[in-house]
């Protein structure tokens, strides 16, 4: 939809119906490959947030038929313990894709962990040559979350090139990996810590604001100004146990131009983005 066919009211940037979409596309791929790609999901802890991640991730899975093979491990794993298991699964040509699903406990060495994936298989893109592709525009897999980002806005036709665009949140999940892939679209980025002091000065400059802190109602009408977009990758829980993003929906849905509710927004494309990276990681290794 272009900028013109967008009314009074902000436009909901539906990533749910646009996940449902591409569900069929994706199914329609794995169906015409002789072995179904394989994913495996590895969980150290038991937290509820990424218990429900994961069975989105199983759900997706099942629906377009990849396969999903999810790897428990205690709290108290060594870091030793998951190296030699992704040793294996790196050598097993049946598995195509091996994810961590952070954030991982404190005090564990997860960057050692990430490290030891194959980037053939990284389908997370979040080992260190994985990153360096993004940081030098040569992209191989672009981490989930910030593909979903950049795919809901094209289906919007949400022109990126020359966009002056704020993160708020540098995450190195999240913000720093969305940041590169859109300075390599051609948007002038800036990145804000959430204790900045002059937050709303620096939201309010900005064509398409993102916030990825994890912290309810930080982004509040003060903070944003008439024909922005507002992409909300915030996770929350409410006091009544709903989710909820960052942004204060209610009201600055009234203000903006276009806006991604939460849940139903990014989340849903963050799926399928990691999904689009197994099959691209299943055409590189067979």
């Amino acid at each position: 939809m272009s900028d013109s066919q967008w009314g009074d009211m902000a436009k909901i940037l539906d990533g749910k119906s646009l996940s449902q979409r591409l569900a069929v596309k994706l199914s329609k791929k794995v169906k015409k490959l002789k072995i179904k790609p394989k994913i495996v999901i590895i969980q150290i802890g038991d937290l509820v947030e990424s218990n429900t991640y994961i069975k989105n991730k199983k759900n997706f899975g099942g629906k377009i038929g990849a396969a999903v093979d999810h790897k428990r491990y205690p709290n108290s794993v060594r870091e030793s313990r998951i190296i030699s298991d992704i040793l294996r699964y790196n050598r097993n040509p049946s598995i195509h894709g091996i994810m961590v699903q952070l954030p991982a406990p404190r005090n564990f060495g997860i960057e050692r962990v990430l490290e030891t994936i194959d980037p053939k298989k990284d389908v997370d893109g979040l080992t260190s040559l994985n990153t360096k592709h993004l940081f030098d525009n040569s992209e191989a897999f672009i981490p989930a979350t910030a593909k979903g980002i950049i795919a809901l806005l094209e289906e919007y036709r949400v022109r990126l090139a020359g966009k002056r665009i704020v993160i708020v949140g540098q995450s190195s999940l999240v913000g720093r990996p969305a940041m590169l892939a859109l300075l390599n679209r051609g948007a002038t980025v800036t990145m804000c810590h959430k204790n900045i002091k002059s937050l709303g000065k620096e939201t309010k400059r900005a064509d398409i604001l993102i916030t990825a802190v994890g912290r309810p109602k930080l982004i509040l009408k003060k903070h944003v100004s008439q024909n922005q977009i507002v992409v909300d990758i915030g996770i929350n829980i409410a006091k009544d146990g709903k989710i909820v993003g960052d942004v204060d929906y209610k009201n600055v849905s009234k203000k903006v131009k276009a806006i991604t509710p939460v849940p139903g927004g990014v989340g849903p494309m963050t799926v399928v983005s990691l999904f689009q990276n197994l099959l691209r990681a299943y055409v590189l290794q067979t």
